[in-house]
């Protein structure tokens, strides 16, 4: 797929700030090199990046210990969770080499160009709240994302506690999630303010987890509630729209007591697909997939086609309305895009 067609004025920007980039890189490599034959950097060691501060990131060494890096000029895409080879310094070391991912989350940035958000991961935890309140449109673009790239997800309800006393937005919730289950997904209930998050440790333990959502939906709070020690800042809904507001700004990784690691990511409103194929999207449907290719028109566009397997499964109640409204969703913002 194509990218999204920029404007002079955004071209001559993107132009600017890479030339930018370029030119701190190079003054950062110059001045490693000085480091290196003073002496003033450690032997090259193994580490793992746990968060991302613009031109730097934090490093955790074999000990545990973690250090702030300087970056090497062609180290610009490093995201929390990678592997990395790293020199120890004062008062900052140097990553000098990126590893191999095993795996890696990554979205659209507005103009098309595919944006890592966490690496080496091997779950993404998807977290919604009754406040902001979700739609299956927003669930089925992370699942479909992470089916794409076959890293197992896992959907939480946070704030539960929110829906003791409001029976309407219960039966709204629940109806919601209903298809989720059926389809193999697993669908965790949590709530930091009345504990009951043995199913959701459980389920982190010994893997390395992302957490992603919306803005407001709780993820740093579910953080402080299993590492009090994180003490992450949360922050309350806008005023305006019981939209969420942005208190976590970089990616975040933390090292649970069971084993395992989870990250926290900053809260995005939407999660764009424009970067994916109308393929990979049908792909990305667990419900679709025995369907592919059985339809009477090789290029058939599961509308409104004469033979479309598609349709005939959702009119036998085998595909529910709202997962063929989110996929019909999704591939309309290709097509715009």
């Amino acid at each position: 797929m194509s990218k999204r067609r920029l404007t002079r004025q955004q071209a001559w920007r993107i132009g600017k700030i890479q030339a930018e980039r370029a030119k701190r890189a190079s003054k950062r490599d110059a001045a490693t090199s000085e480091m290196q034959s003073a002496g003033e950097l450690g032997p090259e060691q193994e580490g793992l990046v746990t968060a991302h501060f613009g031109t730097q990131v934090e490093v955790e060494g074999a000990g545990g210990e973690r250090r702030r890096c300087y970056l090497r000029a062609n180290l610009e895409g490093l995201v929390t969770g990678d592997r990395v080879v790293w020199c120890a310094g004062d008062p900052a070391g140097v990553v000098v080499a990126q590893l191999q991912r095993h795996s890696e989350l990554s979205r659209p940035d507005p103009y098309g160009s595919l944006k890592p958000v966490a690496a080496n991961i091997e779950q993404i935890m998807l977290v919604i709240a009754p406040l902001p309140e979700p739609h299956a449109n927003l669930i089925d673009r992370y699942l479909v994302a992470a089916e794409t790239i076959a890293i197992e997800p896992v959907i939480v309800l946070n704030k539960t506690d929110l829906l003791q006393r409001d029976s309407a937005r219960r039966q709204q919730i629940d109806t919601l999630l209903a298809v989720y289950p059926t389809l193999g997904y697993r669908v965790l209930y949590t709530s930091s303010r009345r504990g009951g998050l043995e199913e959701l440790r459980a389920t982190l333990a010994g893997r390395i987890s992302v957490f992603v959502g919306q803005s407001g939906v709780g993820k740093s709070s579910l953080i402080n509630a299993l590492l009090p020690d994180a003490a992450l800042r949360v922050g309350a809904l806008s005023q305006t729209g019981n939209k969420g507001m942005h208190t976590t700004t970089a990616a975040q990784l933390h090292h649970l007591p069971s084993g395992g690691s989870l990250i926290d990511s900053p809260g995005i409103r939407e999660f764009g697909l424009w970067h994916m194929r109308r393929e990979q999207v049908e792909w990305g449907f667990r419900e679709f997939r025995t369907l592919l290719g059985h339809c009477r028109f090789r290029d058939c566009q599961h509308r409104r086609e004469p033979g479309c397997a598609i349709l005939q499964a959702a009119r036998a109640g085998a595909i529910s309305p709202a997962r063929l409204d989110s996929y019909r969703g999704i591939i309309a913002s290709l097509e715009e895009s």
